[in-house]
């Protein structure tokens, strides 16, 4: 079959159809056009394969543990820790923003989760506090970005299952990204906020405020200790290490703090429920598009093209940074893993390019263009918390996305960055 299925897709999405329905249009259209009746009978057994599938479980469960995690008010637990931890230097509440994404990041996996989750609390108080809103809302939304980078993480589960590579690889190889990601965004707040003379709290927390602020927030911290550490060991699989979190989340929130009651299930199921339909309809229609690639030769063709410019593998990795940014800034993290990651993954492991460390760089990315102007997700949800368009937003947030930039070449370029310690638990 042609490529006319893609450019099928294509000119449904710039038309504004919602991308489940372009993702299986494109196929339809192609085997149709193609005039092979066999495989467009193929196509709702390949459709509801793609999700009828043990791991996708974890997705769900991880979603539902977050919006747990969220309605308890355990959150607040985190803003504060993070406040009392770095509240005393320059720009004080900006630093305390990320470092709260970064814990936060361990309970959600979700940069749109965490834009949301923080930005409520931070980015009004950062206002009350002197900041400018757009400064705000920039800081929340270059932040949310470490949600998906460090585990767990839902885009990483999904490119495990489509990929076939060890979820626990992948969740191991995004600790020291995220932890980059972090770092680079404190550094560079503390260079803005020393020349704009942000405010900083008076003067450092004492042991005995660490401590008061640390207790709350302990429970909450050790989530990420429990899925990270039952997958690792061999206790339990991803899916189980889900189910773990959720199980985990509702003692702590309903038996131990009690900020959840049982009539506030009914809306977090809800609210779960709508975010997971949407994400699996998605990973449904994007199954068969990927199958209608695989069958369409696009990966070896895509493989031979790229050949054609360098067999260099740090070379096509930069080449293929850039297309997945220029993607990224008009597709979803999850569609864009779906899509792009069947066709470009195998065209680098014939350059020796190991699977985990593209993994890497491809969620990194994808999770990097949900902040990217024009299309960014989390900037439509920073505009929508603080009334500011996004233009103003973005004007902030370069400096952070430079930050961002950066990051992706330092760990395409050096592989140990994102590969070492999967190798020392064994995982390599």
């Amino acid at each position: 079959m042609p490529l006319t299925f893609f450019w099928v897709f294509l000119g449904l999405m710039v038309a504004g159809i919602p991308i489940v329905f372009a993702l299986a249009a494109g196929p339809l259209a192609g085997f149709l056009i193609a005039d092979q009746p066999a495989f467009m009978k193929m196509l709702p057994q390949q459709m509801f394969g793609g999700i009828a599938q043990f791991p996708i479980l974890a997705i769900p469960l991880f979603i539902l543990a977050g919006e747990v995690m969220n309605v308890s008010g355990i959150t607040k637990s985190l803003v504060t820790f993070a406040n009392v931890l770095v509240g005393h230097v320059r720009a004080g509440l900006a630093q305390a923003n990320i470092v709260a994404s970064i814990m936060f990041a361990g309970l959600s996996g979700s940069a749109v989760a965490d834009t949301s989750a923080l930005g409520s609390i931070f980015i009004p108080a950062m206002e009350k506090d002197g900041y400018s809103r757009a400064f705000a809302a920039a800081v929340t939304a270059a932040s949310s970005v470490i949600g998906p980078i460090i585990p767990p993480s839902i885009i990483m589960v999904i490119y495990a299952y489509v990929m076939n590579v060890s979820v626990a690889a992948l969740f191991l190889a995004g600790i020291i990204p995220g932890i980059m990601v972090g770092v680079g965004l404190m550094a560079v707040t503390a260079i803005i906020g020393k020349r704009r003379n942000y405010p900083k709290a008076h003067r450092r927390a004492t042991s005995g405020e660490v401590w008061t602020a640390f207790k709350p927030a302990f429970l909450p911290l050790l989530t990420p200790v429990i899925i990270l550490g039952g997958i690792v060991s061999g206790i339990v699989t991803p899916t189980e290490a889900a189910g773990a979190a959720v199980f985990y989340a509702l003692i702590l929130s309903m038996l131990i703090t009690r900020t959840v009651k049982p009539k506030d299930l009914i809306g977090i199921f809800y609210r779960t429920g709508l975010v997971s339909s949407s994400i699996l309809l998605i990973v449904g229609s994007a199954t068969i598009f990927g199958w209608a690639a695989t069958v369409s030769g696009v990966p070896q063709s895509l493989g031979k093209m790229l050949f054609t410019i360098t067999e260099n593998p740090f070379l096509l990795l930069l080449l293929v940074n850039v297309l997945l940014l220029i993607i990224g800034m008009f597709l979803d993290a999850v569609p864009a893993i779906l899509i792009l990651g069947p066709i470009f993954a195998p065209a680098l492991a014939q350059v020796g390019v190991d699977p985990v460390h593209f993994a890497i760089i491809m969620c990194v990315n994808v999770t990097v263009g949900l902040v990217t102007p024009p299309m960014g997700m989390i900037l439509f949800v920073a505009s929508g918390l603080t009334r500011t368009g996004i233009e103003v937003i973005s004007k902030e947030l370069w400096p952070y996305l430079a930050v961002h930039f950066l990051v992706i070449i330092l760990i395409s370029m050096v592989p140990a960055l994102t590969l070492t310690i999967p190798k020392l638990f064994g995982f390599m």
